[in-house]
């Protein structure tokens, strides 16, 4: 049975907010906007990262086949 992985459940909902943000602040014109969810988007992307590669050392994830 698959259990849900919060941590990263929670990276990826933020992350596509932030993918949702790019398109808003292009709709508002507003390139302040665009540019700090495009550095949202990677911190986000890259803390979920670095949280599934330490999930994965401590073998909080099962093997995908």
């Amino acid at each position: 049975m698959k259990r849900v992985k919060w941590p990263l459940l929670f990276y990826a909902i933020l992350a596509a907010a932030s993918i949702i943000g790019i398109g808003i602040a292009i709709a508002e014109k507003s390139l302040i906007g665009v540019i700090s969810c495009i550095v949202a988007v990677i911190f986000i992307m890259g803390m979920g990262f670095k949280t599934k590669k330490r999930m994965r050392e401590n073998g909080e994830l099962e093997k995908e086949a």
